[in-house]
């Protein structure tokens, strides 16, 4: 039987942070509550990586971030603390970007294709002439050659016998036998297993695949056994041998079959608990056919955003952006199904071209414009992509929808379709693989910061074309996670998201005061703009979001923000005269625009925080498996990456939980109460009723033996980590032979029950005192409030909500029946 967590902790592993630093939060994390710990990518990575998602060893952990010593000593202080260990594992790419720290990439470099560990990477040999193709240099081969910028060393290394190849940072071994050639260099390049070219012609004329855009990380062929065995032999000697109880995948889109590999991964592990970091776009459900556990919640943090987001300030603020777009000149905003065509269409002729021509490549035949029409299609996929033979209606929409906008093209769509819905083609294999990297860096990468009416709509995982969830929707989705997926994953924060819950809750208030915003706004472009208004409101958000906040931070979002919309600026040709108007943004931060700032926010700060915790209380409550990313237990005002992945200070964490009134306590006290009922994946969830459009409410179901069940489990795992002396003890307590586990008589008790109550629309909550008149129904009972403690008698009248009581954490209530 599968061993699941109720809860989980996010702990980012690196040379800052390592294994032993997390082995000395142990504690800390299972008197919060979660039962078990969430760790980033371990196997050894880039050297200086700070997330690990490059990994360049896949057989051994990381040095740097504890080794294999490391991670015994950590599972050892988990398992006395009573934590299962759930790891982040990385089979779609390696990084690529130092080749000799990487042995299988070196190894392919200095023999070629005939080396053994050729076939673990994706690479079209034939593309490149039989060479591998490496887009690294500032200038052209023989601009590059001309200027003395290559240095060869013939000095014999273990593994590297023929000396190494250099060109500034960059270090590339010699082919056999090449070193006498070194006094030739046209030669001598031209004898390597690899051809140098211009950087740029990344974009063009790649050879292997790679994730996203990301050339520093080349893509695996894990679908082959022997790659499949040799990159995760280490992985399950974690599961084999206590040291990891579970797996989270990521970017399983980038495989070629996603639910091939968990079907291996599945038997390898023997069922192991199994995430997968899979966006979904809306009405999209996970394939039932995996052989997982669910999603790591970014569609969880897309129904709790919209929960406090008002529809008809949205629209307000759609208007906001139609004036900044006249008066500094924009064309009028496209509607968003149209922005994300453009933008996937963009990317698709740029960044990801060298794609597409690879998927021209391995057509059957020949097919005329089969470029633009497949770049078409690409950009009018619906969904990050299919799982042939599922998913055949998404290719049917895209085609309709490319005969629509690219009539022109029919007769290249009519000779596509047949072969894109063949599983049994390399094209029809490959096209997946793309149009999910085309969404990515499409969408989340490119127009998610375009849109920019309101930060919380452009979150991983999110469509801005569906702006607020009513509390009937919210319901829905809370039902149907419970029905279909019990044991996925919800989040509101991850190393990924744009932004951090806390920041996205603030920023939903203006959603409910449009008018308001509009004037700050103003004021604030008066002291500095970039002469580009959508992205002025983009930039300006993100200060109020995060404030306060020090210049550099908001210059380094900005930055990134900026390129990444791709509009004045971009990651390959920056427009330094226009980022000036970035710099003046973030200096003003720190000057004329303090004040302006400081007093805008004291007014939705109120609000903003209610959003905050009643968004935490139905994520930790609510249906799945909730996840607190770390740190934010605490008010977490971050924003993109680097800036969530800043240090934690546990010390001030571990003294809040012993502070009345602190967020560490709402969400120790949330996670201490059993909604989650582990031990039996049936535990109800209902709607409670409500007069007041304010309140969002409901009741968890649990039967009281699962309390019993999570003790057993947790008592079983401090015993095993002793000295795994009543394993037999764990086996029968999850549902063997009966010993000391519930007796089928206690399964059967009358449930406890737990309800929970949120606030959505808190700006016009608080400012109207609506919340006076509220009302909420409970069922008849003996109840006993989570946070204070105290005993209410419900009846069958619905209860005011001001007689629930007050306490530190403001309106927001967890009550435990205890009596029915």
């Amino acid at each position: 039987m599968t061993d699941r967590p109720v809860s989980t902790y996010r702990l980012q592993i690196s040379e800052d942070f390592p294994l032993d630093a997390a082995a000395g939060v142990t504690g800390y994390v299972a008197e919060l509550g979660a039962s078990w710990a969430y760790l980033s990518p371990l196997l050894a990575a880039t050297r200086g990586s700070n997330h690990g998602y490059d990994v360049v060893d896949h057989g051994r952990i990381d040095p740097d971030r504890g080794g294999a010593e490391g991670l015994v000593r950590f599972a050892a202080a988990a398992r006395a603390a009573g934590l299962g260990i759930l790891v982040d594992i990385v089979p779609n790419h390696v990084g690529v970007a130092v080749p000799r720290q990487n042995p299988w990439w070196w190894e392919v470099l200095r023999l070629g294709r005939k080396t053994r560990h050729a076939a673990a990477f994706d690479i079209d040999w034939a593309a490149g002439g039989g060479r591998l193709l490496l887009p690294l240099l500032g200038a052209s081969p023989d601009e590059v050659v001309a200027n003395g910028e290559l240095v060869v060393d013939t000095t014999p290394a273990a593994d590297a016998p023929d000396g190494v190849l250099r060109y500034f940072e960059h270090e590339l071994p010699l082919a056999p036998g090449t070193a006498a050639l070194a006094d030739d260099l046209p030669a001598l390049l031209g004898a390597q297993n690899y051809e140098l070219r211009f950087w740029q012609d990344q974009n063009t004329d790649l050879t292997y695949r790679r994730f996203f855009a990301v050339s520093e990380l080349a893509g695996i062929r894990v679908e082959r056994p022997e790659v499949f065995a040799e990159s995760h032999r280490e992985i399950l000697r974690w599961i084999r041998e206590g040291l990891a109880d579970g797996l989270r995948v990521d970017h399983p889109d980038g495989l070629v079959d996603p639910g091939a590999y968990l079907e291996q991964l599945a038997d390898a592990t023997g069922r192991a608990y199994t995430l997968v970091e899979k966006i979904l776009e809306p009405g999209e459900a996970l394939p039932a056919w995996w052989r997982t556990d669910g999603t790591t919640g970014y569609d969880a943090l897309a129904e709790l955003d919209r929960l406090f987001v008002d529809a008809e300030g949205v629209a307000a603020l759609d208007r906001l952006d139609a004036r900044l777009r006249a008066e500094t000149g924009l064309p009028d905003a496209l509607p968003w199904h149209d922005l994300i065509h453009d933008t996937k269409r963009m990317i698709a002729d740029t960044l990801l071209a060298a794609e597409v021509r690879r998927l021209v490549r391995t057509l059957p035949h020949g097919i005329v414009h089969a470029d633009d029409a497949l770049a078409e299609l690409l950009a009018c996929f619906p969904v990050y992509r299919s799982y042939l033979p599922e998913g055949r209606e998404h290719l049917r929409a895209a085609f309709a929808e490319a005969r629509r906008r690219r009539p022109d093209l029919a007769t290249a769509f009519t000779a596509l379709e047949p072969l894109l819905n063949d599983p049994r083609l390399e094209v029809a294999q490959r096209f997946p693989q793309v149009s999910g990297a085309v969404m990515a860096k499409g969408v989340e990468d490119t127009a998610f910061y375009r849109f920019t009416r309101l930060g919380t709509l452009t979150e991983v995982g999110a469509d801005p074309s569906l702006p607020a969830l009513s509390v009937e929707e919210f319901h829905d989705a809370q039902r149907a996670r419970l029905a279909a997926w019990p044991h996925s994953m919800t989040t509101l924060s991850t190393h990924d998201t744009k932004r951090s819950e806390d920041v996205r809750a603030r920023l939903s208030v203006l959603s409910e005061i449009p008018e308001r915003w509009a004037e700050v706004l103003a004021e604030l472009r008066d002291v500095a703009t970039t002469g580009h208004g959508p992205l002025d409101a983009l930039i300006w958000q993100a200060a109020v979001g995060a404030w306060p906040l020090p210049s550099d931070r908001l210059l380094a979002y900005a930055t990134k923000a900026a390129r990444e919309a791709a509009e004045r600026t971009t990651w390959q040709h920056p427009d330094a005269e226009f980022e000036e108007g970035l710099a003046a943004i973030a200096r003003s931060v720190e000057g004329d625009a303090a004040p302006i700032l400081d007093r805008f926010v004291a007014e939705i700060v109120d609000a903003g925080r209610s959003n905050s915790l009643s968004a935490k209380l139905l994520q930790l409550t609510g249906p799945g498996v909730p996840d607190v990313y770390q740190g934010t237990e605490l008010w977490d005002l971050s924003l993109v990456d680097p800036d969530n992945r800043r240090p934690v200070d546990y010390g001030e964490l571990e003294q809040l939980l012993d502070v009345e009134g602190s967020r560490p306590r709402l969400v120790q006290r949330c996670l201490a109460a059993d909604v989650h009922a582990p031990a039996n994946p049936g535990s109800g969830y209902e709607p409670l009723e409500s007069d007041s459009e304010f309140l969002v409410a409901f009741e968890r179901t649990v039967p009281a033996a699962s309390v019993v069940r999570r003790q057993i489990a947790e008592a079983g795992r401090l015993v095993e980590a002793a000295g795994r002396q009543v394993s037999k003890l764990v086996k029968r307590a999850q549902g063997g032979e009966q010993t000391d586990a519930p007796t089928p008589a206690e399964a059967d008790a009358t449930p406890l029950a737990v309800a929970v109550i949120g606030v959505r629309a808190a700006s016009r909550a608080l400012r109207t005192g609506a919340l006076a008149d509220a009302h909420v129904s409970l069922p008849a009972g003996e109840w006993r409030h989570a946070f204070t403690g105290e005993r209410l008698t419900i009846t069958d009248a619905p209860v005011a909500f001001g007689d629930l009581g007050d306490h530190e954490f403001g309106h927001v209530h967890v009550l435990v029946q205890e009596k029915r």
